[in-house]
């Protein structure tokens, strides 16, 4: 059963946060720019006419007032700092999800506040005296929680699939989560034809995950209002905390980016040597004066390498922020991260080199292709899985990149009439007929058994004369086809040539081509 949470939701978080940083009213209509387009924006521009997702100039065309600012992810995590802090004052175990978003186990702060309304209105009371709005919401599981926090519901116990079901499917989407291909993902869901979360949950699981991989599992445990992995997790051993001592203490910015990248690769590193990867991160620290830090980021998906350096760099930036207002007692002299949950760090799928090489090398071709798919699509970058069949052609079957690798057939079962090994290393995708013939210049073909009536002798293509058979090899009759194999004599644009031919009785065309 999911985990009841009470998650404190910041609504426009980076508009907030740029506001602060800049010195600007909450009244200037405001808009976080990212990629040309609108990543948040304000009330008062929203009211004019701006949207997220708009592109710069439509939002200026809609309001010509409209300031824009860059996104900037480190400054939304160091300006939420104090929000996290004066949570932290009212309940202990809060977890930071995101900057804007942060959760808190419900069963203590319940218990000791007289209900979960209670301190849903205490954390509102507590969060506006560091002058900031937020709403409360209530549920089991995260998604669910954050959900009912954009409405400010208190949704009762295990009623949480009761309370998504109704919801459209584009919830899946959040832009703030920066899920790759979430977007994608929702978008080719709706073209199906599924319009809620309640009738994506109604789907059978097993064909969800065949059909759209583990991006698609973990969307539908979701909308089913499960927790966002299966309860199998581990708890990680001691030895896995990484510490990391500072002399002189780190008091600048730029210090501690450098000291988040050292000390999270070095995590990341540990973790994927025993084959796991990390999905909350405990962040603790020790202060000149001997005060001890100490936050928890909860994270929707595994962290890679870049994105624990980037919630390391996020908190001390965040803590170092405090100690120049002269709220710490000195710089940070000791830096330790924890991996408080770990999973089997196949989650990642980002096996494209199948644990060949390094895997930093692998998961950085991970990130790029699904990278890629978030520009271009889910179905624009593909990989080739090998099966089981005659032909080349049928032994490959392409999947997009994400989707389990499961060939179309079975490689293990006996394949009568299949070309033997080696493989053509490129195969011929349009139609290239070609004329084999014989000693006397007449064409072969096969007979009523399957065989070649004549020895080949040449092979003449649309471009050029004949070319000499050298050697050659078959027939393998399979099904409606009989596949040839020929090597042909050097010819004046290279050396010799070894084509893979394919026949159906009468006609010959290029299948594959021997490099």
């Amino acid at each position: 059963m999911p985990t009841r949470l009470i998650v404190l939701w910041c609504p426009d978080w980076p508009v907030i946060a740029a506001a602060a940083t800049a010195g600007l009213s909450a009244h200037v209509p405001l808009a976080v720019v990212a990629a040309n387009h609108v990543l948040a924006c304000s009330a008062t521009a929203r009211a004019v006419g701006v949207r997220r997702g708009q592109r710069r100039r439509q939002a200026q065309r809609a309001c010509p007032d409209l300031e824009l600012v860059a996104d900037d992810p480190d400054r939304d995590a160091r300006v939420f700092e104090p929000v996290v802090a004066a949570v932290e004052g009212l309940t202990p175990g809060v977890e930071v999800v995101r900057p804007g978003v942060l959760a808190v186990p419900a069963r203590g702060p319940s218990r000791y506040f007289g209900g979960e309304e209670a301190v849903a209105e205490l954390l509102v009371d507590r969060v506006a005296e560091a002058g900031v709005e937020c709403q409360v919401g209530v549920a089991d599981g995260l998604f669910a929680a954050t959900l009912a926090a954009r409405r400010g519901l208190v949704v009762p116990p295990e009623g949480s699939p009761e309370f998504l079901a109704p919801l459209g499917i584009s919830e899946l989407d959040q832009p703030a989560e920066r899920l790759p291909g979430r977007a994608e993902l929702v978008d080719l869901v709706r073209r199906l034809g599924v319009r809620t979360l309640g009738e994506f949950a109604e789907l059978p699981a097993a064909d969800v995950l065949n059909r759209f991989g583990a991006a698609g599992a973990l969307a539908h445990r979701l909308a089913s209002g499960l927790e966002e992995r299966a309860p199998s997790r581990r708890r990680p051993p001691p030895e896995l905390s990484v510490t990391e001592e500072f002399d002189p203490p780190v008091t600048r910015v730029d210090v501690a980016a450098f000291a988040a990248k050292a000390i999270g690769e070095r995590l990341h590193a540990e973790l994927a040597r025993r084959g796991l990867a990390c999905v909350r991160l405990g962040i603790r620290a020790r202060t000149e004066g001997s005060t001890e830090l100490e936050r928890v980021w909860r994270c929707a998906e595994p962290l890679t390498a870049e994105g624990v350096r980037d919630r390391v760099r996020w908190q001390l930036d965040g803590w170092l922020r405090v100690a120049g207002d002269g709220g710490l007692d000195g710089g940070i002299s000791v830096l330790l991260l924890d991996p408080r949950e770990v999973i089997g760090a196949e989650a990642l799928q980002l096996d494209l080199l199948s644990g060949e090489a390094e895997t930093s090398v692998a998961e950085r071709a991970g990130r790029a292709l699904v990278r890629v798919q978030g520009l271009l699509g889910p179905d624009s970058v593909w990989r080739g899985v090998i099966g089981g069949g005659r032909g080349p052609g049928e032994r490959v079957r392409l999947v997009p990149w994400g989707d389990p690798p499961v060939p179309e057939r079975p490689a293990e079962r006996p394949w009568p009439g299949a070309v033997p090994k080696p493989t053509p290393e490129r195969l011929v995708t349009g139609p290239v007929p070609v004329v084999v013939l014989d000693g006397d210049g007449a064409e072969v073909v096969v007979d009523e058994r399957d065989e070649l009536t004549a020895p080949p002798r040449a092979v003449l293509t649309e471009k050029g004369p004949p070319r000499q058979v050298l050697s050659w090899s078959g027939p393998w009759p399979a099904a409606a086809l009989v596949r040839l194999q020929v090597v042909l004599e050097p010819s004046g644009e290279g050396g010799e040539r070894a084509l893979l031919l394919a026949g159906d009785g009468t006609t010959w065309w290029v299948e594959g081509v021997y490099e």
